[in-house]
């Protein structure tokens, strides 16, 4: 098999996978990775605090970064070979990549069923959200932590409110439901919003979900003390609603749903119909790595089997040297084989004194 390129390094010893081991993205804990998360930029136009510095990153150059070819085959290695069954676009932003149409495109006329979702912070989807839907996109993720301008301004420094909410309104019309609201709530900046944050999704029939903040910050600044858990959440919509667990299945989603009701005033019963579903992503306090599902690859090729793993292995690298899809499958299938049981961030002290937080930030990493 070809080696790793001169200077990225070479790839972590993999204890060796036992022969009869079933095909597809196993790990040694019978986790099967069918859920792909694929970053397609390091850039982003935001800076938001749990994310970036203000002063931004050093992106990658362009020719680091996956092109849309290599994206393609990778993709098709993972659906035809590995048993990947659906697909994230992550970054960075992918709205600022030129050739985001092309690649939906080619990637929905290679696999016709596959549900392809993104995550996008929406500046600018008002103008491709049509665009987008007819290349092939399934639906959309938006990270959205705040309705008021100030506030949005504050964790994102930049003042970008009505292109995110006008982006949220584009993809509601195009059809790239159901539209989910990703929500990062930091102590004493938008925590108490979260009722009414709530409020505005279920009006509007979006799916909202609350994401404890991990440590994925490029200041490393994340403490747990800071952190809003996922038991301060459901207080917080307690004033207002009834959380009560959804009857489907969660199959290894990372967010737990609820179905809300108005609360009683007065009283701690429900009243009238079900409004809709909310989620919370307690990645830290009540982790579910037990049913992870993910494998992800980095806007440079690099496979990551956890969000937080310190290993990453080089594909894009490998493929540029002249690799088979199967000697690419065999990388693919070794780095999957290396995922740790559980990252064990529940069982760390409030500051988090012992936790050594990833090299990456989030947006190195996608999201």
């Amino acid at each position: 098999m070809p080696q790793p390129r001169e200077g990225a390094g070479s790839d972590p010893v993999v204890p060796s996978r036992p022969a009869g081991t079933p095909a597809g993205l196993m790990d040694r804990y019978g986790r099967r990775a069918t859920d792909m998360r694929l970053s397609l930029t390091d850039k982003c136009n935001l800076r938001c605090t749990y994310c970036m510095p203000a002063e931004g990153l050093e992106w990658l150059a362009k020719q680091a970064v996956m092109s849309a070819e290599e994206i393609v085959r990778i993709v098709r290695i993972g659906v035809d070979l590995l048993g990947v069954r659906e697909l994230r676009l992550t970054g960075g932003e992918p709205l600022v990549r030129a050739d985001l149409l092309d690649i939906i495109s080619a990637l929905r006329k290679a696999h016709p069923q596959l549900p392809i979702s993104m995550t996008t912070n929406a500046v600018g989807l008002d103008k491709k959200a049509a665009g987008l839907k007819a290349a092939g996109l399934s639906r959309i993720n938006v990270s959205l932590d705040s309705l008021h301008e100030e506030t949005f301004t504050k964790l994102t420094r930049r003042p970008f409110l009505d292109k995110v909410l006008a982006g949220v309104d584009a993809a509601w019309a195009a059809g790239l439901g159901p539209v989910k609201l990703n929500a990062v709530l930091m102590r004493g900046i938008n925590d108490a919003e979260s009722p009414s944050l709530l409020a505005w999704a279920l009006d509007r029939g979006y799916e909202l979900r609350f994401i404890e903040q991990m440590p994925l910050d490029a200041d490393h600044g994340w403490t747990r003390r800071n952190m809003v858990t996922a038991a301060e959440i459901r207080e917080l919509l307690s004033v207002d609603y009834v959380l009560s667990a959804d009857p489907r299945d969660r199959d290894g989603a990372p967010a737990e749903r609820f179905e809300v009701r108005r609360r009683t005033p007065g009283s701690a019963d429900a009243t009238g119909p079900v409004l809709g579903t909310v989620g919370i992503i307690a990645s830290v306090t009540e982790p579910f790595c037990s049913d992870c599902k993910r494998t992800r690859i980095t806007a440079e090729g690099k496979i990551m089997s956890c969000l937080f793993s310190r290993e990453e292995f080089d594909l894009l690298g490998l493929l540029r040297e002249g690799a088979t899809d199967q000697q690419l499958a065999e990388r693919w299938q070794d780095a999957m084989w290396l995922k740790p049981k559980a990252h064990g961030m529940d069982h760390v002290g409030l500051d988090a004194p012992d936790f050594v937080q990833p090299d990456r930030s989030m947006s190195a990493i996608g999201g």
